[in-house]
Parts: C-alpha cells; sequence; structure tokens
C-alpha cells in the first residue's frame, strides 16, 4: 500500500501549524462551503455538522480530474495526490469551531464593534469551545464525525486591554474571537480539557479517529 495521503479542509494557518509541528504533512484545500445554509442550536451538533459538510466538499474537489485549490503542501505530496487517485489512501479533514456562552453560540465576529461586544461578555466568564471533527477515508468510503469540547476561563481584563486586544486585529479571525497560540493566550486564566482544540483541532482525538479507521498516526509522518 502506498503512504497514505492527508489532506486538511480548511485554509486556518493554526490548524496546519498543529498538524506540521505533529509531524503530519497535509494538503490544504479550503473547502468553500455556505455555513449559513446550517441551522442548529445545540453548538456540538452545530460543529459536527459543518464539519462534515466542508469535508464532503473538499472531497468532491478531490474526485474530479480537473480539481485545483491547493495550498500549503509540498509539491511531491500534490503530486502524489494527483497520480496515485486510486491506489494512495486518502484521509481529508473537516473542522469547525464555535464558542458556547451563556446560552450563546459565537463563531467569528463580524467587526471589530461585534468583538469588544463579545470581550465584554466573556472576561471573567467561562465559556465551552467545541471544535467538530469529520474525518473521511476516501479509499475505503468510511467517515468519522465527533466533537471535542474544552472549558476556557477568561480573565477579567479592562476596556483599554479588550480594545487593544480588537485593534491588533487577532481576535476577529478567530471562532470565539481570541486566539489561546497567541495575544489571547495573555487573557485566559486557565481550561480543562484539550488545549489544541481551542487552537482548532484536538490532536488526540485525531489520534483516535486515525486509529478507529485502521490508522496509526505515524503512517503520516
Amino acid at each position: 500500500m502506498s503512504k497514505p495521503t492527508f489532506v486538511l479542509g480548511s485554509k486556518s494557518p493554526a490548524r496546519r501549524l498543529l498538524l506540521q509541528n505533529a509531524g503530519i504533512k497535509a494538503a490544504v484545500m479550503g473547502s468553500n462551503f455556505d455555513e449559513s445554509q446550517v441551522r442548529e442550536s445545540n453548538p456540538a451538533k452545530l460543529v459536527q455538522v459543518l464539519a462534515q459538510c466542508k469535508a464532503e466538499a473538499v472531497a468532491e474537489k478531490l474526485r474530479l480530474p480537473e480539481s485545483a485549490g491547493f495550498g500549503f503542501g509540498s509539491i511531491e505530496l500534490i503530486e502524489s495526490l494527483a497520480e496515485n487517485r486510486r491506489d494512495c489512501p486518502i484521509l481529508v479533514l473537516g473542522c469547525d469551531s464555535v464558542l458556547g456562552l451563556d446560552g450563546e453560540i459565537y463563531g467569528k465576529p463580524a467587526d471589530a464593534t461585534e468583538a469588544i461586544a463579545r470581550w465584554e461578555r466573556m472576561r471573567g466568564n467561562v465559556g465551552e469551545l467545541y471544535t467538530g471533527h469529520a474525518l473521511l477515508d476516501l479509499t475505503e468510503g468510511k467517515a468519522l464525525v465527533r466533537c471535542q469540547t474544552t472549558r476556557v476561563y477568561f480573565a477579567n481584563v479592562s476596556d483599554r486591554q479588550i480594545e487593544a486586544y480588537v485593534c491588533s486585529g487577532e481576535p476577529l479571525n478567530c471562532a470565539g474571537c481570541f486566539a489561546i497560540d497567541g495575544r489571547g493566550g495573555l487573557f485566559v486564566e486557565k481550561i480543562e480539557g484539550c488545549h489544541t482544540n481551542v487552537i482548532g483541532l484536538s490532536l488526540p482525538l485525531l489520534r483516535q479517529m486515525m486509529a478507529d479507521l485502521g490508522y496509526d498516526v505515524t503512517d503520516f509522518w
């Protein structure tokens, strides 16, 4: 069997870096899925549905001979996908994250004004970061969809700190309006659960999902 190929169905730099640091060489392909199509009030179900829709959208692109849209990834990896489409095992990972806070579901803020208002609610509060993971094995026609949840305790930051953080632009690109692996890490007191899940992808959960599909995570090193 040829060495398996891993495709990250997300253009998130944070998710890509997590995989890279874990030794997983991944080709990157955005799904371009319209998230507004999905309506769901349960955050755990919402992220799983969105993750699966994104993974399936990427899988459909890969099934087309004229498929394009790859981002980060080695030339060898992309050529392997093109030349060994039938023989090379291919896994596609789709992810989606939201923050649950006081019964509300939050994704990326629309603008700076919304980000400031969000942080005024988040400070001194506790939220749950939900990340849906959909792992598709295109070779075997199998799929797993799961959710990981991490509790996040936010610091009681000042108005000045909130404004400075929002002005940095970082929270505007993050589900939950913060990046724990960036400036936002200064404003998180502690977490309960998987750390990488808060960044956008639970590595322990991914390892288990790979195992359940019959793969060892080291197969992708």
